[in-house]
């Protein structure tokens, strides 16, 4: 105990490595991440292992310790086509042409939201436990039925944001059409306006609603030099 190996292990010494020999780190290093000029062509871990070959604890090893990768989960995103992309860029510069650079910090971007009121489910959590020789049709329904509605609630909130904070979030009305009457009269006026002076200390602001019925796509309030839309 406590004395030293009298036989100390040489570089080099020992059974040479077979799973992750040079050759297969370059097969999982070209499997694991996409090629550059076909994004999205990576494998996963399974289908590495079944294609090459290699034991999957291999190549998560592999992956991690001699490639030092790490794994990063997706994130959802809106779809945006070319026609998208274009027009946000041709917005984006007649504001930047329209207001000066120091009223960036004062520029609210209001948007409404949509959100599915329903209680999250996992189907992994959908078994349950019988007397062996018990029927499925002798199970009561609210035992082997998981029921759901044909359409799920939902609530529609509305916020304003810029660079210097945000306003609070409201709730528009259940079964109200938000359109450009109910948005001036009553989303603007009343609730997002009041937080908006609030936040500028009612010096003056600039609001970009958007393209909604019967709304221009930009209003301002005390924006001086501004023109009037």
């Amino acid at each position: 105990m406590g004395q030293p190996d009298p036989c100390p292990a040489l570089a080099g010494s020992g059974h040479p490595r077979t799973a992750r020999a040079i050759g297969n780190v370059t097969i999982v290093e070209e499997m694991a991440l996409s090629q550059e000029d076909k994004p999205c062509t990576h494998c996963t871990v399974w289908q590495i292992a079944r294609e090459s070959g290699i034991p999957r604890s291999s190549v998560h090893r592999i992956i991690k310790t001699d490639l030092q990768l790490k794994c990063l989960k997706k994130s959802n995103a809106q779809t945006l086509t070319s026609a998208n992309k274009q027009a946000r860029m041709t917005r984006a510069r007649q504001l930047m042409q329209k207001y000066p650079k120091a009223m960036v910090n004062f520029i609210f971007f209001t948007d409404e939201k949509v959100f599915t009121v329903a209680a999250p489910t996992n189907s992994q959590n959908d078994w349950f436990y019988v007397h062996s020789g018990t029927r499925k049709k002798d199970v009561a329904e609210n035992r082997l039925l998981q029921r759901r509605p044909t359409f799920n609630k939902s609530v529609m909130v509305s916020v304003g944001v810029l660079k210097l904070g945000c306003t609070s979030i409201h709730f528009v009305e259940p079964g109200v059409k938000v359109n450009g009457e109910y948005y001036r009269n009553n989303l603007l006026a009343q609730k997002l306006l009041p937080d908006m002076r609030r936040l500028s200390q009612d010096e003056f602001f600039c609001v970009s609603t958007g393209r909604r019925p019967g709304t221009w796509s930009t209003r301002h309030h005390h924006v001086p030099g501004a023109a009037d839309t």
